[in-house]
């Protein structure tokens, strides 16, 4: 992990996680993709997961995105691959978000050592 969440700070809205280029990026709970593209400026690939009526989680910086909008995936499913960010370095940028606000997510996923 290269950059941790900060509640109210508007670039660290979730966590950076370094890793090798074409690494499985996984669902990190079941839902719905509500958005699969390129149009949001500063995520590169993006993939959006509505897990309920409160929560959805965010997957950027991806090299290649494996589902569409509408699809429903499973807990662990792969749905991208891993990108890079903006200064060509492998990364991953994952946001969980509650009723809209960005929580942070190392409080929510189970740790891992």
């Amino acid at each position: 992990m290269v950059q941790r969440f900060v509640k109210g700070d508007p670039v660290r809205k979730g966590v950076k996680i370094e890793g090798r280029y074409g690494t499985s990026i996984n669902a990190a709970e079941t839902g719905k993709v509500v958005y699969a593209g390129s149009g949001l400026i500063g995520y590169g690939r993006l993939v959006i997961i509505k897990h309920n009526k409160n929560y959805l989680s965010a997957y950027g910086y991806n090299k290649k995105i494996h589902v569409k909008e509408g699809d429903t995936v499973e807990k662990g499913i792969r749905i991208a691959e891993m990108g890079s960010d903006g200064n060509g370095k492998p990364m991953l940028h994952f946001e969980i978000r509650r009723n809209g606000a960005p929580v942070d997510p190392l409080k929510l996923l189970p740790h891992r050592p």
